[in-house]
């Protein structure tokens, strides 16, 4: 068998799901594994991150160059967390046969602290099923970088193993920010431990096999002596070390306050309806970030700017998002749901400013979505709220609350013990 065919049956029994955006050397495998094509790499990877909450496993096909536009979710996700694997499969086209670009997708590795497998036609059934397990086990992407090497050679037709499916989780709400990012090192440090252990890798005299190639799979001695076609990636990293995770995460009980929304914000009564309702959403980043904090709580998670669409849509139906994020880049995800008719509940906070980076004005927001046909409400209007903040039967709705920012005034810290 082909690789690219090797590999297609190995993501099928491992995904529930599979996303892609075509492009050599991609293309093939991609259509072999019945990945849906998808308006961009980025709402691909919100798309399988909304699955992941909703306990699928998804996996993800993208050529070198389209994982640059993953980058914000990707990275966002190794500090948020995820339950269910998702496995990005990132294919090089590393003679530049068919690309603008040489790149080397390894690197990302090292960007967003996940783990990069790079497997051989040998191992290339239990390199995937090794990444789902290692995405669940650090609670974060996985990449699995091919190359058209490994696609188009002839490959031993693998045995059909059994699923071993763990359980990721989601950052501890009570933790901080600055919490949630030493949780997330003290897993990026038990990830080193994992690739020097993996039974994957073999080196043995002048013979070796490194499959897991991010974090280190071996000693420096070692990788000095492996011999890499292009970049030399792990003879470059092996003298990395793991994060130094030391002294306790930052909770809100423990720091004593927490930020949420100015006193005099428009948008508390559309907020307080979607906690009286216990109705969930995927947070933006921007204001609508704070509803993952007390005394809403009603954020269940956060991918970065523009990604609550997407990872609503596959996720727990309700987005929240302001109207600057929907146009930095949630506007296209906005597009493929309403294309595939995906059920969401799409909550624009329209508020003509950025309120997180100084106030900032933004375009107004109606005329770039009215194709969406969006439902209108102004912020103050309970009677419409408790009409429109109800998730949809089937299909998107958009719902656009127009309020103004209060003058003068800033985010609320609130006393933890007053929450």
């Amino acid at each position: 068998m082909k690789g690219a065919e090797v590999l297609a049956r190995a993501i099928r029994q491992s995904a529930d799901r599979c996303y892609a955006v075509p492009g050599y050397p991609v293309s093939e495998v991609a259509s072999l594994a019945g990945a849906v094509i998808t308006i961009n790499e980025k709402t691909a990877l919100e798309y399988a991150l909304g699955d992941s909450l909703s306990g699928r496993r998804a996996a993800v096909f993208v050529k070198h160059v389209g994982l640059n536009a993953c980058a914000d979710p990707l990275v966002h996700a190794t500090a948020q967390g995820l339950r269910s694997g998702v496995v990005i499969v990132a294919a090089d086209d590393v003679a530049a046969a068919a690309s603008d670009v040489v790149q080397d997708s390894r690197y990302y590795g090292e960007v967003a602290r996940v783990p990069v497998l790079e497997p051989d036609g040998e191992t290339l059934g239990p390199a995937v099923d090794a990444a789902f397990e290692a995405s669940e086990t650090f609670s974060r992407v996985a990449i699995v970088r091919v190359t058209p090497t490994v696609l188009d050679a002839d490959v031993p037709e693998p045995s059909t193993a059994s699923r071993r499916r763990r359980e990721g989780s989601l950052a501890d709400p009570d933790l901080t920010m600055a919490g949630r990012a030493l949780m997330a090192d003290r897993r990026t440090a038990e990830m080193f431990a994992w690739s020097r252990s993996s039974p994957l890798n073999w080196f043995s005299g002048g013979n070796h096999c490194a499959v897991t190639v991010y974090p280190p799979p071996a000693d420096p001695e070692v990788l000095a002596a492996l011999h890499e076609t292009g970049r030399p990636f792990l003879r470059e990293h092996r003298l990395l070390t793991p994060p130094d995770a030391a002294g306790e995460p930052e909770r809100f009980s423990t720091r004593g306050f927490s930020r949420t929304f100015c006193r005099n914000c428009p948008f508390h009564p559309a907020l307080a309806i979607l906690r009286e309702r216990n109705l969930r959403a995927v947070c933006d980043a921007g204001c609508a970030i704070l509803a993952m904090n007390p005394p809403y709580r009603i954020g269940i998670a956060t991918y970065g700017l523009g990604s609550s669409v997407a990872v609503a849509a596959t996720g727990p139906g309700v987005a929240l998002i302001g109207d600057y994020a929907l146009l930095h880049s949630g506007l296209s995800a906005l597009i493929d749901v309403y294309e595939r008719d995906l059920p969401l509940l799409c909550i624009v906070f329209a508020n003509n400013r950025m309120g997180m980076t100084g106030g900032h004005p933004v375009p107004e927001i109606l005329r770039y979505i009215a194709w969406a046909n969006p439902v209108v409400c102004v912020a103050d209007d309970t009677a419409a709220l408790r009409r429109v903040l109800v998730p949809p039967e089937d299909g998107p709705r958009t719902v656009v609350i127009e309020g103004s920012c209060p003058e003068g005034e800033t985010h609320e810290t609130v006393a933890y013990r007053d929450l």
